[in-house]
């Protein structure tokens, strides 16, 4: 009886097991469901689970949904794109398609390729010269000199970033410790609140001139540390993107649960402690949308600070193409400003990725 039996208590135990490491599998891709979510790469998810023996069909529809349309969708633009732009006669010429866009985006990569060997032929000649001159006078004094050479498009993007993230921190500076003095007092979002009013609809436009000549007034240095276009552009994005970080620090510090402020009371915790303890790790979920929404605005509030201020980054670039005129321009425009929504995007889900980390909401 025994040996009649043991076959079907070795297939159930391989069964078991086998349904063991299924539940194993599909618990690791629940852990890493909401990260995956918050890179954008949530499509992922069906495919992991179609793997570990899930229904094909409500998968396949699910990643259908999450890669398969967007796909359709971006494979169909770029079909409207190619057939209807050529339609399009502007004074330079006809709008540019994609295979026009793609070339000159090849085109400004292999330009950068191009600087920074040049450059680095430039050091190893300067190397060797000043090897040279030790060897004839070891005391002779040498100056080493810099390279100069021009910006290319990538340099350009390197200096938009720098400036938008500079704006970006000062701004969060000054956002968030006044967004928790108006939360924790009526009396201080009042005094704050028409000044919020007033400047947050301010276009940038507007600002410019004005920061510019305080920048010229102040800013006097033989020696300067930063470009004064570099301050200029700064600045704007700082007057322009601080209001999301200080309304959203401002309404979730004052919707802190009463009974938690009444623990604190309680307590009798220090104002700093309770700042520290209750208050900024209850409100850090709208601290940080606010956050994402002021990197967002200063990211569309730099491009056009920099064509005015001539701040060597993409919205300087954008106008050098526009006042160029060449029958290229329009590609490298169009270039520019799919570069300014893909980093857009970027930014967005590396703040969405650090609020998941801080605040343990990795689900959307």
């Amino acid at each position: 009886m025994t040996v009649a039996t043991d076959p079907l208590l070795a297939d159930a135990a391989v069964a078991a097991e086998r349904e063991a490491r299924r539940q194993r599998w599909f618990a690791r891709i629940n852990k890493i469901e909401g990260w995956l979510s918050v890179f954008g790469l949530g499509f992922v998810v069906p495919i992991l689970r179609i793997v570990g023996g899930d229904s094909p069909k409500a998968q396949g529809r699910e990643l259908w949904r999450l890669a398969g349309v967007p796909v359709l969708a971006i494979v169909i633009f770029l079909a409207l794109w190619g057939t209807l732009a050529p339609r399009v006669q502007t004074s330079l010429g006809a709008i540019p398609g994609p295979a026009a866009v793609w070339e000159q985006f090849g085109v400004l990569i292999a330009d950068h390729a191009a600087e920074r060997a040049k450059e680095a032929a430039f050091y190893e000649r300067q190397d060797k010269r000043i090897a040279e001159a030790r060897a004839a006078d070891p005391k002779a004094e040498i100056k080493a000199k810099s390279y100069v050479g021009k910006p290319t498009y990538v340099d350009k993007i390197v200096t938009s970033l720098k400036t938008v993230f500079t704006g970006f921190l000062i701004g969060t500076l000054i956002a968030v410790p006044l967004g928790i003095l108006a939360g924790l007092s009526p009396t201080v979002n009042a005094a704050i609140n028409p000044f919020v009013q007033i400047f947050k609809p301010v276009s940038p436009l507007a600002w410019l001139p004005l920061v510019t000549m305080v920048v010229s007034a102040l800013y006097t240095s033989n020696d300067p540390m930063f470009e004064k276009s570099f301050l200029v552009s700064a600045i704007t994005v700082t007057l322009c993107s601080l209001w999301p970080t200080l309304i959203n620090t401002s309404l979730g510090v004052a919707s802190i649960d009463k009974d938690l402020m009444n623990v604190a009371r309680v307590l009798r915790l220090g104002w700093a402690k309770k700042v520290f303890k209750l208050v900024i790790p209850s409100s850090l979920p709208l601290i940080f949308t606010g956050m994402r929404l002021s990197l967002g605005v200063g990211w569309m509030v730099l491009i056009a600070a920099e064509m005015l201020a001539q701040n060597p980054g993409l919205g300087k670039f954008v106008w050098d193409e526009f006042q160029n005129g060449s029958a290229a321009s329009l590609a490298r425009i169009m270039v520019a400003v799919f570069t300014i929504g893909i980093i857009g995007f970027l930014l967005d889900r590396v703040m969405y990725a650090l609020q998941a980390a801080f605040t343990f909401s990795a689900k959307r």
